[in-house]
């Protein structure tokens, strides 16, 4: 496993987070971005935190790039297909932004009971939780590198 590195670019930062967004571009200006992240997300305005989600790839989506294809586990029953898609549809309408979610290579059957779970809790709580798997997400594709 590859330690976290003491400094990234914003073309490697978005890179592992799905696209240029200012988070990344606030991400490449520090040491430890990867390690800062937690810390940094927690001060970011809600516009900044939206527009990172946004660029990430939803969760079953027919179009992915090569890399999010990957750890989304390949293909999954019609049934599995369909609720998921009907379950990110609710997320999106409920709470505003896309679901993200550190899938780490499970089958998308396992996730549905997830994306179950976080349509029960408030809107602050799933941004939060959201940008936090968000980067959980860039750290392991860093490692697994």
């Amino acid at each position: 496993m590859r330690e976290l590195p003491r400094q990234l670019t914003a073309d490697e930062l978005a890179e592992l987070f799905e696209g240029r967004t200012r988070l990344v571009e606030r991400l490449a200006e520090l040491e430890h971005p990867l390690e800062a992240a937690p810390e940094l997300v927690r001060e970011l305005p809600e516009e900044e935190l939206l527009e990172a989600l946004a660029a990430h790839p939803a969760i079953g989506a027919k179009r992915l790039p090569a890399r999010s294809a990957g750890e989304q586990g390949g293909e999954a029953d019609e049934a599995t297909e369909a609720e998921l898609a009907r379950l990110n549809a609710e997320y999106e309408e409920k709470f505003g932004f896309r679901f993200v979610v550190c899938v780490d290579r499970r089958p998308k059957s396992a996730i549905v009971p997830i994306l179950r779970e976080r349509l029960e809790r408030t809107r602050e709580e799933e941004l939060r939780t959201g940008v936090s798997e968000l980067v959980a997400i860039a750290r392991d594709r860093w490692q697994r590198q």
